[in-house]
């Protein structure tokens, strides 16, 4: 759906951005908007297209058709050079033979079109503030030589923010840290691109735009998700409301970590039952008894595979366990049911036997189930408490949300 460019009239904005390279596309119909101060997470997995429509926002690509604009003003043809706009990499890309100080001071070093001149006074305030804020102002003597690799990122985060650039794009900024350092910079993320009370001009009014293939950092960093694949944005807005409501299964799958669980089911007059499995069957009450007759799909998110039994509707499913991984204080578990594959992740540190000797029971509420028709279209999807979000009347057609609301009752 193409945006009214009238309405945007700040910010960045793309228009039916298309990328096409040596006739394979990287990039088809992307509009996308980006509010100042907004915080935008592109959503996907390898090669969805994530790092092709940031070169195109920073400049460093033009679309093979489309339009970007920033602030009203069409820069599809700018030079990265007139841009304002700072990048931070995957990579750890800082200049090897300068200090850490010296890195977060080239881009106002450089100058530009963009920026005005700024007296050596200024420009040492802007860089100890910055590592201040990013906690390497003991380091900034130092080369990048002698950083471990979570404090030369920082650095790469640093410069990127001393810039004071209007729009800030990141790359997938933690995925090449190890574990412990990806929680500690990931928790502090977004704080870093608050405004500096010293120094209001240094960070806080810029559109940043984070992209990353990891679900749980697009629910932690919040803001607006766009779920991006195989070059197109499937769906965009505040990261929890498309998380509770993915309008299609393709984007169910790519925002859950653990992975989803997908089966095919047949709803009748009486009952609906798994079509591989029809010993797992659920109630045909309550919102259930709105579903149309016939085959659907349904989803149930790993951490919605429960232990123990909550309500009388819950659908029980026997399986044996295959594979299970302690990890702090969740257990992840993969189990088969015949020819159903099963991820459950369960709170607190659990032990089963492997294998079919000493099956278990997972039960699925049926306010947990995502219910998709055969094309991948969303049907209905509930909050935390059960209330309806999606519904649609016995003909299969959706209902707006004052019909979904009326159905809880």
């Amino acid at each position: 759906m193409r945006l009214a460019h009238a309405n945007f009239s700040r910010g960045l904005e793309l228009q039916s951005i298309h990328k096409l390279v040596q006739q394979e596309r990287h990039l088809t119909e992307v509009d996308l908007h980006c509010a100042p101060g907004s915080f935008t997470v592109l959503l996907g997995r390898v090669r969805a297209g994530k790092t092709s429509l940031l070169r195109i926002m920073a400049g460093l690509d033009r679309p093979s058709a489309g339009l970007v604009f920033w602030n009203g003003r069409d820069v599809t043809r700018d030079d990265v050079r007139t841009r304002d706009v700072a990048m931070v990499y995957q990579q750890f890309v800082n200049y090897p033979s300068l200090t850490v100080y010296e890195n977060i001071a080239s881009p106002l070093r450089a100058g530009g079109r963009a920026r005005r001149a700024m007296s050596q006074t200024e420009l040492d305030h802007r860089v100890r503030d910055t590592a201040r804020r990013l906690g390497i102002e003991p380091l900034l003597q130092r080369l990048p030589a002698a950083l471990s690799g979570g404090q030369q990122q920082r650095t790469a985060i640093a410069r990127a923010l001393a810039k004071g650039a209007n729009l800030v794009l990141l790359d997938e900024p933690l995925a090449n840290l190890d574990y412990k350092l990806r929680e500690e910079l990931r928790s502090e993320l977004r704080g870093f691109f608050t405004r500096s009370e010293d120094d209001p001009e240094a960070a806080g009014a810029a559109s940043v735009v984070y992209a990353t293939a990891e679900p749980h950092e697009a629910l932690w960093l919040g803001g607006t998700t766009a779920v991006i694949d195989a070059g197109r944005v499937l769906q965009c807005g505040p990261a929890a409301e498309v998380y509770a409501r993915p309008e299609t299964e393709r984007v169910a799958q790519i925002f859950s970590d653990p992975e989803i669980n997908l089966f095919d089911v047949e709803v009748s007059q009486s009952e609906i039952h798994a079509s591989l499995h029809p010993a797992l069957s659920f109630q045909r009450t309550g919102l259930l008894a709105q579903l149309p007759l016939g085959p659907l799909r349904f989803g149930v998110r790993a951490h919605d595979m429960q232990r123990m039994r909550r309500s009388q509707a819950a659908a029980c499913v026997s399986a044996d366990v295959t594979l299970e991984e302690v990890s702090g204080s969740e257990t992840l578990l993969r189990a088969e049911s015949g020819a159903l594959q099963w991820t459950a992740q369960t709170q607190g540190t659990h032990r089963h036997a492997l294998g079919t000797r000493a099956p278990i029971e997972l039960f699925i509420e049926p306010q947990h189930v995502l219910v998709f028709d055969r094309e991948g279209r969303a049907l209905r999807a509930f909050d935390r408490e059960g209330r309806a979000l999606r519904a649609f009347d016995r003909e299969g057609r959706a209902l707006p949300q004052a019909g979904a609301r009326a159905l809880e009752h």
